[in-house]
């Protein structure tokens, strides 16, 4: 007979199986016990709800019995002695039929403005025109995001915030424009009141605060303070290129300017007598203006990107905090809010605010190239011409054609220094050392004036090509016209141009690659490269006191600068890109003509040659200083030298 042998896999097999079961008999017991728990939760719930109704009801028709009148006493009386504990006089406005939330509209062309009676605030706020990078309904105001409220004592020591209460609105339209009274009222006659008053096709709203007859009510020893607050909505589609370019900015009444950026922690700045305040996202705007100078104000602006890899709602918190003035026990402050597109054209529109200040276009000279030079140019070439990347690639001509002049004369100097390398090399094997650095210097100087060529020939025309450089990095991310305008393979060219996108992320240059970044740095390549020779010819020859040698930190420069633009500039707009790619281009192409057509260094060396042989001029008053400075100089390194050889 056969020995009958366990099977392993079998017993485990039962084991398994008896953990199972004892699993699901334990997890259909919890969850009874669960179901019963909650179901008891919800009857306890339910009985406490009846009895405060059966309770209600008896308070409310309690029959009192006397020997002449029976009364009835209504739970109205208790609700309205419980607004009175918590609202003291304003109780009567949350007693009125307009105590609850209900939305009014004030619409134009260009805006939709929502109001609730709670708070008598801003609710919504829609740009009509506008969408956001995804084609959605662009907001400024939605979903609590913004706060608008005023915190002021009462004469019955309370503190009273106008979000806790309820405003009764009258909407009136007379002729296209809408206005809307929010009344906070403490009687029919005695009221705190907002007035919204939005004109046809605008988007400037008017906004005054006053009160009636409150001078028993409000304590006016205490300031009433207004307090805005703003998370600034996600628009665009680069979310760092966007958050760069979110700031408050504010204006004195003095035409001085200033703004906070709050990339990294939050910061907080008290101001005074200012005209304006403005949360300015990167293309539109939310601007509170008061017709008089606001004395005092506490602003603060928080970064609330963590992470501008991420996708996110919120960009920016702002936030003003400043007192209203009370006269004679009364409110009565006029103000204006601006909301709308950042568009320089259309701000400076609103004549006497100069609220195209809040668009940041640099400050001092750079402001000026772009007021006066960049934005009339720009202006001017939209009326002829519908594609905006053939403006920029225009505007880039135009700007290369000003500043021809001194790449010609950048140029001239660096073939002039070319003739005169070989002299100066020979300087400085002749005066070798730290000791004869300063005769070293004199000499070279002297050899320079000679020939009618400096150092500074050569740099002060590279220099001067700068402001313009930072007038339009500052120019293309604040333009408001290259917004969702496209132009070959870019969509968008106040946003990176796209053209493929990694599976991961690179630390500073993100998770998407933008050819004209790479267009543009490829050419800044071949600029320097092509320069590399005139930039030898303008540095002095090595010596040895000079730290580090400057023709290897210029071929490191060959290639450090095109892999920084490739990196830094993939974030940015790509219209500033194509700027700097046809820039480089065209900077090419005139060195080239200057060097081939131009500019002979035969007449050049002749030229140097002829001046070096002529008989030299008498100094200007400057340069008689200067030498006899550097003469004095070298006299005394001369003595110190003698003193430590007789030591």
């Amino acid at each position: 007979m056969e020995n009958k042998k366990f099977d392993l896999n079998s017993i485990l097999g039962f084991v398994f199986m008896g953990l199972i079961l004892l699993w699901m008999f334990y997890s259909q017991s919890k969850q009874t016990k669960i179901d019963q728990a909650k179901q008891a939760k919800e009857q306890k719930i339910a009985d406490s709800i009846q009895k405060v109704n059966q309770k209600t009801k008896v308070l409310g028709n309690q029959i009192i019995k006397d020997s002449t009148t029976t009364a009835v006493t209504n739970v109205d009386s208790l609700k309205t002695a419980e607004l009175q504990s918590q609202f003291g006089a304003f109780a009567y406005s949350a007693s009125l039929p307009s105590a609850q939330v209900h939305k009014t509209v004030l619409e134009n062309d260009v805006l939709k403005i929502t109001i609730n009676n709670k708070g008598g605030q801003i609710d919504e706020i829609l740009l009509k025109k506008y969408l956001t990078y995804d084609k959605k309904p662009l907001y400024l105001v939605k979903n609590k995001n913004s706060n608008f409220v005023l915190n002021f004592n009462t004469k019955d020591n309370r503190v009273l915030n106008t979000k806790d209460l309820y405003f009764e609105p009258k909407l009136l339209q007379d002729k296209g424009v809408q206005t809307l009274s929010m009344r906070l009222k403490v009687s029919e006659s005695k009221y705190l009141e907002y007035v919204y008053t939005l004109m046809p096709n605008n988007y400037m709203l008017d906004f005054n605060v006053n009160s009636i007859g409150l001078e028993n009510v409000l304590d006016a020893s205490k300031p009433v303070n207004l307090q805005w607050d703003l998370k600034s909505f996600r628009t665009e589609k680069s979310v760092s290129y966007e958050n760069m370019n979110t700031v408050l900015s504010y204006h004195f009444d003095g035409n001085e300017f200033d703004l906070i950026r709050a990339t990294g922690k939050p910061k907080i700045k008290e101001i005074q007598d200012t005209k304006w305040i403005a949360y300015r996202q990167q293309f539109f705007s939310s601007i509170l203006i008061s017709k008089n100078p606001i004395k005092t104000a506490k602003l603060s602006a928080e970064n609330l990107v963590k992470d501008d890899t991420k996708d996110t709602i919120y960009l920016k918190k702002f936030s003003t905090e400043m007192p209203l003035a009370i006269t004679n026990g009364n409110l009565n402050n006029s103000m204006n809010f601006y909301f709308g597109p950042s568009d320089y054209n259309v701000l400076k529109t609103y004549k006497g605010l100069s609220l195209e200040r809040s668009i940041d276009m640099g400050w001092g000279i750079f402001r000026w190239i772009n007021k006066y030079l960049i934005i009339p140019v720009f202006d001017w070439l939209t009326k002829y011409i519908g594609s905006f990347g053939l403006i920029i690639i225009l505007l880039t001509i135009v700007v290369k054609i000003v500043l021809s002049p001194l790449v010609f004369k950048s140029y001239l100097a660096s073939a002039k220094m070319k003739v005169l390398r070989p002299e100066m090399e020979e300087i400085n094997k002749k005066y070798p050392g730290k000791d004869n650095a300063m005769k070293r210097q004199q000499e070279t100087m002297a050899l320079q004036s000679k020939a009618g060529v400096s150092m500074l020939s050569g740099c002060i025309p590279a220099l001067l090509q700068m402001p313009i450089f930072f007038a339009l990095f500052r120019f293309f991310p604040a333009n408001f016209d290259l917004r969702q305008k496209s132009f070959l393979w870019a969509d968008d060219l106040s946003a990176y141009d796209s053209i493929y996108h990694l599976p991961f992320n690179i630390p500073i240059y993100g998770s998407h690659v933008a050819l004209f970044p790479i267009l543009a740095s490829i050419a800044i390549f071949f600029y320097m490269q092509m320069t590399q020779s005139q930039q030898a010819n303008m540095t002095p020859p090595q010596s040895e006191e000079m730290p580090f040698d400057m023709q290897k930190m210029m071929k490191i420069m060959l290639w450090v600068s095109p892999i920084m633009m490739l990196f830094f500039f993939n974030q940015y707009g790509s219209g500033l890109s194509l700027y700097y790619f046809i820039s480089n281009l065209l900077t090419i192409a005139i060195m080239w003509v200057i060097k081939e057509y131009v500019v002979d260094e035969k007449k050049v060396h002749e030229m140097v040659r002829k001046k070096q042989a002529e008989a030299p001029k008498k100094k200007s008053a400057f340069r008689q200083r200067l030498d006899d400075a550097m003469k004095q100089a070298q006299d005394q390194q001369e003595r110190q030298k003698n003193v430590k050889s007789k030591k």
